[in-house]
């Protein structure tokens, strides 16, 4: 029985910190997994700064940030292999989105994989999402493979991170899709208050609903269009905050709309019992976690907690190990490709 030891990587949407997760996988009836250590680094006020402007760059500028914050995680990598000492055989590299636009067959991930090969010395795999753009994709999420092959035991895995995501089984195939903006949007609200976030939905709890801007928010386009769809920092800067700026109700109404609005979308999307696995960091919020089990007739399950803050990472690393044993990591049924397919770029240093 063979046994593969990856590094996951994972930045996200709301530029909390990189999260990265020694993993390790197993094969036998079915796949295992293992995160053995895991660790959030915190951004760096520059390094927030950098990946904030990074769609406002030159090319020249964009080209040299790319490389930059390879560098940079690889040398977060190098540092946490010193505290674990265990060597992996390879690193899997989400990188950091700054832009995603499928309708225009478009999107980059930041954090070169070929600087992260050269400053660790290890084989890495990054660039999961061109090829399945390439081929008519979305491009995302990628998430799923893990949900079906890993995380089979739940009917539903919902990932509520700066975007919330979730994956479940339709006629024996595996559908998922980006459901609402979450995080990255009561973020952003409560930062009108000097916060960095609304912690278990304190400033909420004070707010009422405000009606007239929640059915707005309800009838956006997107949430009438079908899947295969994903949403981008783009469309959450378009087309929903523009949105909250025009109500002058307080921050706390428009909070607590907010989270009444990511609740309905989430509810309107479970239509079987059965068990729903919540991680990312709203699975911490006890008002949000409140408000989705109040629409959803099914049993909530929120992990522990190096799966709620590392699933993702762990996830890619099991990416990775699929591309690098070149079986199908994508799945056409999730992103609209015209085929399911291995992606990732393999940067193999020996």
């Amino acid at each position: 029985m063979m046994k593969y030891t990856v590094i996951g990587l994972m930045s996200g949407t709301s530029i909390d910190g990189l999260d990265i997760a020694l993993c390790q996988f197993y094969k036998t009836n079915r796949w295992h997994y293992a995160i053995l250590n895991a660790k959030t680094i915190p951004y760096s006020h520059q390094w927030k700064k950098k990946l904030t402007t990074a769609p406002t760059l030159s090319a020249y500028d964009f080209l040299k940030l790319h490389k930059e914050y390879g560098t940079y995680l690889g040398e977060c990598v190098v540092n946490f292999i010193h505290t674990v000492n265990i060597q992996p055989d390879f690193i899997s590299s989400h990188g950091h989105t700054v832009f995603h636009e499928p309708t225009r067959h478009f999107n980059f991930q930041l954090g070169d994989g070929a600087f992260i090969a050269s400053r660790t010395g290890i084989t890495t795999i990054s660039d999961f999402r061109t090829l399945d753009i390439a081929f008519g994709g979305q491009g995302a999420p990628l998430v799923p493979i893990g949900d079906e092959l890993l995380f089979a035991d739940y009917e539903y895995c919902l990932n509520v991170g700066g975007i919330a995501n979730i994956s479940f089984k339709k006629k024996n195939k595996r559908i998922a899709f980006d459901v609402c903006p979450a995080n990255m949007v009561l973020n952003e609200l409560a930062a009108q208050r000097n916060l960095a976030f609304d912690t278990d939905g304190k400033l909420a709890c004070r707010g009422t609903i405000n009606n007239k801007l929640l059915n707005e928010l309800n009838k956006l386009d997107y949430y009438v269009s079908p899947f295969p769809k994903s949403l981008g920092r783009e469309w959450v800067e378009q087309n929903f905050l523009p949105i909250l700026y025009r109500y002058s109700c307080t921050i706390e109404d428009k909070l607590t709309t907010v989270y009444e609005h990511i609740a309905i979308q989430i509810a309107k999307n479970i239509s079987n019992k059965g068990k729903m696995l919540i991680t990312g960091g709203g699975a911490y919020n006890k008002f949000l976690i409140s408000c989705i089990q109040s629409k959803v007739d099914v049993e909530i399950i929120v992990p522990s907690k190096m799966l709620v803050e590392f699933k993702e990472a762990l996830i890619f690393a099991f990416i990775g190990l699929l591309r690098w044993l070149n079986m199908p990591n994508v799945l056409t049924s999730v992103t609209g490709a015209s085929k399911s397919l291995s992606c990732g770029v393999i940067h193999k240093v020996s």
